[in-house]
């Protein structure tokens, strides 16, 4: 249970739709699970979701299709929401015996299952894209911002190699409440995001680019060296990490709305 599941529930209970009976059952079910549940190879947070705000993500890449398969069991057993990063349809066919309802996304190469009450941001999270190559990355990052309760917009291929690609996007990137910026080559893309406007951009490097790239050292080099001021930079190819950011960022602009 997220904080903002617990204070709807103590609503519910004042407002009596609710019995504090039933409340009790449900907080000692949610406490009962504390802190983590054994699986051998696995320990599972059942708790994130109360500490974070968003529950458990399965990292799936290293993980055989059954490992997943049994957290995904488990997280979702426990109510939470379901996300698989890194993933791929082997995987994904052995979680759906688990969890029928759950999708795949190929781009994404991700797994979701929405279910429970997701804390909703009232804002948007933009996620632009240098290049077409940087999609897999970029839809990691709008899955999982999704995945957590936000509403997400999409600026693909809009690169420095021709900037009048992002110009009739620039009241979108404006209005938004975070900026995801993902580029791989050179990364140049935050660094003109940063300068054009007055919201967080959260810079993401792509291990895309020819050999002097160096599989994204290239461009998270030039990320770190920004000298565009509200620009921070998470590892290369690391969607997740961005969106989980972005996340935060306009779950607080909400909260001060």
């Amino acid at each position: 249970m997220t904080p903002d599941q617990i204070r709807t529930l103590l609503e519910d209970v004042r407002r009596g739709t609710v019995s504090p009976d039933d409340a009790q059952q449900r907080i000692s079910a949610h406490l009962r699970r504390a802190p983590f549940e054994d699986l051998g190879f696995a320990r599972i947070d059942h708790h994130r979701a109360t500490r974070q705000g968003v529950p458990e993500v399965i990292f799936g890449q290293g993980k055989t299709p059954d490992q997943i398969a049994a957290i995904a069991d488990r997280i979702v057993q426990g109510g939470h929401s379901l996300l698989v990063t890194r993933s791929d349809r082997d995987a994904f066919a052995r979680v759906l015996r688990v969890a029928p309802a759950a999708e795949y996304h190929e781009t994404a190469r991700a797994i979701t299952l929405q279910q429970g009450d997701v804390p909703a941001g009232n804002g948007t999270i933009l996620i632009v894209s240098a290049g077409t190559s940087d999609l897999p990355v970029a839809e990691e990052a709008a899955v999982t911002a999704e995945a957590m309760g936000n509403h997400v917009e999409r600026v693909f291929d809009c690169g420095v190699a021709g900037l009048h690609r992002l110009v009739p996007h620039l009241d979108r990137l404006n209005e938004a409440n975070a900026i995801i910026a993902v580029a791989g080559m050179e990364g140049a893309l935050p660094s003109v995001l940063g300068g054009l406007v007055d919201r967080p951009v959260i810079a993401v490097p792509t291990s895309v680019g020819y050999g002097a790239s160096f599989g994204g050292v290239a461009a998270l080099l030039a990320m770190l060296n920004s000298c565009a001021p509200g620009v921070s930079v998470v590892n290369i190819d690391n969607g997740y990490g961005a969106a989980a950011q972005a996340n935060q960022i306009n779950k607080l602009a909400s909260k001060l709305r």
